[in-house]
């Protein structure tokens, strides 16, 4: 059964984009859903130390998941392309393929997340009453790494053939049962931020195992043993795909610390008022996340089968629909973005009034600065879907230098709150080198299919 696959080499863009990505912007409201809820739990239940202590893993988590996430969508890339040119033989392999190579880079993270969890959290100057909850948190959500590797990896495989309702429905049940596990763990059975844990590892197997489910159903992806030998060209372009995007998403995490390395010396409050807001990212960029990942699928399906002037027409439709989603996201968060804040921050009434305030000033300049964000997403997944994943990379050193840059002068200039402006001009050095390697790409592909 393969009725959610979809070829999107023929049919409107708008219309396929917009469906295909509707599915996504679903299953990650799911998958921020049972994120909030985590927050919500840890910031009410166990306290504002149990908040920072989340709020100061998160780039090193997220420097993990990034990683895991860059190498999956390189070897996803790889799969739209042939499965837009009908070349299921070789898609069959390349499936085989990822999955070997997916499990000998799980080995690897594993081993590697557990050695620096401490090294860097100590660099990082993580505050003393919160360093054994952080170090806690992330060596379990560090053991987890290959129930996260085995999630993004089948999630990929899906998405490459068009199917963004499956991932939707994975994200549903894992959310649903994070959510329960939230509770029974961190407040029934008292486990503290180890259950919180716990809980997103046990929800993501469950996504994990629903995508393989249904996988198993695609008739013509019956894997035979045969392909998962792997092949030196395959493996190596497999790589070339993924091993930028890992090391683009690893760079921006980098980049990340070194914010929260500068974060961690205001104090505790201050961590907790910036974790609030950052827990809250994850839902103003939903939807552009979404846009990307469909991006990638059309532009390397229609890539695959030869189909350029698609490509540029998409490229228009996707940047409409982005530039109008990331208004409307934007003045939610404005309006609301104090009631929804408040639900995660708990203490006296000093406490919750100062965390809150820092938290709302970050996400008001997040919020303006969201269409610059969207263009990134949308602009850096079409050159993805491309097959070129270095151009993005570059891209990922830009946003790099920028955060860094930003995160040291500006609080000199401005004070604390320079912190906040780290992300937006983080995202407007992104998009320079992103709009510009676009046009060189696009241009480049134009003059090789163009007829003589």
């Amino acid at each position: 059964m393969a009725s959610h696959v979809k070829n999107m080499t023929e049919g409107k863009p708008a219309k396929l984009l917009l469906t295909f990505s509707l599915s996504l912007v679903a299953g990650n409201v799911f998958q921020q859903l049972y994120t909030v809820v985590d927050t919500m739990v840890v910031g009410k239940y166990l306290g504002v130390n149990a908040l920072a202590a989340v709020g100061a893993s998160d780039w090193l988590n997220w420097l993990m998941l990034g990683v895991i996430q860059g190498l999956t969508q390189g070897f996803g890339i790889k799969m739209a392309q042939e499965f837009g040119a009908g070349r299921e033989d070789e898609l069959r392999r390349s499936v085989g393929n990822s999955v070997v190579l997916s499990l000998l880079s799980t080995v690897v993270l594993m081993v590697l997340g557990q050695l620096i969890a401490r090294p860097v959290l100590t660099l990082l100057q993580t505050p003393a009453e919160i360093m054994e909850y952080t170090l806690l948190y992330l060596r379990i959500m560090f053991a987890g790494v290959p129930i996260v590797m085995l999630y993004n990896l089948l999630a990929c495989i899906l998405r490459s053939l068009g199917d963004s309702r499956t991932p939707l429905n994975a994200m549903i049940v894992a959310s649903l049962t994070n959510i329960v596990l939230d509770y029974l763990f961190v407040m029934g059975l008292e486990w503290g931020i180890a259950g919180a844990a716990v809980a997103t590892l046990i929800a993501q197997a469950v996504s994990g195992a629903f995508c393989f489910w249904h996988i198993r159903k695609i008739t013509f992806l019956k894997i035979a043993k045969a392909d998962f030998r792997l092949q030196k060209d395959r493996t190596i372009r497999l790589f070339l795909l993924g091993l930028p995007m890992a090391f683009q998403n690893g760079i921006i995490a980098i980049g990340g610390m070194i914010v929260q390395f500068v974060v961690n010396s205001y104090g505790v409050i201050f961590i907790a008022g910036f974790t609030a807001t950052n827990k809250l990212y994850g839902l103003l960029e939903i939807a552009a996340t979404s846009y990307g990942y469909a991006m990638v699928t059309y532009v390397g399906q229609n890539l695959g089968a030869g189909k350029l002037e698609r490509i540029r027409s998409g490229m228009r439709s996707a940047m409409g629909i982005a530039m109008a989603t990331s208004v409307v996201i934007a003045l939610v968060m404005l309006v609301l973005g104090k009631y929804i804040l408040g639900l995660f921050i708990s203490g006296t009434p000093e406490v919750v009034e100062q965390t809150t305030q820092i938290a709302y000033f970050y996400l008001a300049v997040m919020s303006f600065s969201l269409p610059i964000l969207y263009v990134l997403h949308v602009t850096r997944s079409a050159i993805q879907g491309m097959g070129n994943t270095v151009l993005p990379m570059l891209s990922g050193v830009a946003e790099f230098v920028m955060r860094t840059l930003s995160v040291i002068f500006l609080p000199m200039l401005m004070g604390e709150t320079g912190i906040f402006f780290a992300e937006t001009t983080a995202w407007l050095g992104a998009d320079v080198v992103l709009i510009t390697s676009y046009l060189i790409v696009m241009k480049k592909l134009m003059s090789i299919r163009r007829p003589a």
